[in-house]
C-alpha cells in the first residue's frame, strides 16, 4: 500500500490532500478487511465493507473517497502484482443528499472588497482576495504564486499549475490589477532574501492556504457581511456570477480547470431563482 502511495506522489504527482485522502481510504479497507489480505478480497467483500462504513454513520461522499482509493489500489495490483481482479469495480455508494455550495451575492463580495485597506497587511489582503474573486482560483494555487512567475500585470493575466501539475492561464481584473501594484511595493519591504512568494506574512515568508483562510474569515468577520466566509467561497461565487453573467458553461469549465464539465454543471443550479426572474421579467407568455 505503501508502495502505491510513493508512486501516486512520484509518478502521477497527486496532491497532498489527494493521498491524504487515499490513505485514509486504505487505512479503512485494512480495518474493514481484518488481517485478509487485499489479494483475496472479492466483491461482495467489498459491499459488505460499504454496509458497514454506511452503518458506523459516514455519508456518501466519504465512501465514495474511500471507494475511489480501493479501485485506484487495485488497478495498480492488478497492473504491477498480477492480481487477477478489481473487487471495487462497479461497486457503488450509498447517495448523499444533494447539496449546493454556498455563494456571496455580488453585493456581499463588493462588500468584502470595496473598503479601502487601513495598513500594510490589509493592502495585501485585498491584493489577494481580488486576484482570488476575480480569476477564480483555488486557495493552493493562490498560496503558491511567485514573484517572478505566472503573474503577467501588463497582460493582465496569471497561470497557475492546478490539481495533476495542470497549468491553465486566466484573465485578471482590473480591480485586481490596481491592488496588485499597490501591494508590490510594499511585499518588498516585508519578504526575506530570496523568497520568491507574491503573498508573505509580516515575518517575510510564504503566506500558507491556512493563514489566506484565517485572514479572509477575520475580514468578513470585521465588516459584518453575517456569514463564514472561506476561500472556497470566493472560487464558488466566481463562478456562479461569472455564468449568471455569461451563460458561457464551457468558458467557465475552463476557467476553473475543472477537467470534466460535470463539475462545472452544478453551478447552473445556483441561479435558478436569478434565472427564473428573467424569464418573468423577459418571456412574452410570463408577464401579468
Amino acid at each position: 500500500m505503501q508502495a502505491w502511495l510513493d508512486w501516486l506522489a512520484t509518478q502521477r504527482r497527486v496532491s497532498p490532500l489527494t493521498l491524504t485522502a487515499y490513505r485514509a481510504g486504505l487505512q479503512a479497507l485494512l480495518r474493514l478487511a481484518e488481517a485478509r489480505p487485499p489479494e483475496e478480497l472479492q466483491p461482495a467483500d467489498i459491499r459488505r465493507f460499504v454496509a458497514r462504513l454506511h452503518g458506523e454513520g459516514q455519508q456518501g461522499r466519504s465512501i465514495a473517497r474511500h471507494l475511489s482509493a480501493w479501485r485506484g489500489f487495485y488497478r495498480w495490483l492488478v497492473r504491477e502484482h498480477g492480481v487477477r481482479v478489481n473487487p471495487a469495480l462497479g461497486i457503488r455508494p450509498p447517495k448523499s443528499p444533494s447539496t449546493l455550495p454556498r455563494v456571496l451575492s455580488p453585493e456581499q463580495a463588493n462588500a468584502l472588497l470595496d473598503p479601502e485597506p487601513q495598513n500594510l497587511l490589509e493592502t495585501r489582503d485585498i491584493a489577494m482576495f481580488e486576484l482570488f474573486y476575480s480569476s477564480g482560483l483555488r486557495v493552493a494555487e493562490l498560496a503558491g504564486l511567485d514573484i517572478d512567475a505566472g503573474l503577467d500585470l501588463a497582460e493582465g493575466l496569471v497561470t497557475v499549475t492546478g490539481k495533476r501539475q495542470r497549468q491553465r492561464t486566466v484573465p485578471v481584473g482590473g480591480k485586481a490589477i490596481e491592488a496588485l501594484r499597490h501591494w508590490l511595493p510594499l511585499r518588498a519591504s516585508l519578504a526575506t532574501a530570496g523568497e520568491q512568494a507574491l503573498f508573505v506574512t509580516r515575518d517575510g515568508h510564504r503566506l500558507s492556504t491556512r493563514g489566506i483562510a484565517s485572514r479572509l474569515s477575520t475580514r468578513a468577520q470585521a465588516l459584518g457581511l453575517g456569514v463564514h466566509v472561506h476561500p472556497h467561497m470566493l472560487r464558488h461565487s466566481f463562478a456562479s456570477h461569472l455564468l449568471q453573467s455569461s451563460g458561457d458553461l464551457r468558458a467557465v469549465q475552463e476557467l476553473l480547470g475543472h477537467a470534466s464539465i460535470r463539475s462545472t454543471q452544478i453551478y447552473t443550479h445556483l441561479d435558478f431563482q436569478h434565472l427564473a426572474a428573467v424569464y418573468d421579467a423577459a418571456h412574452p407568455r410570463a408577464r401579468k
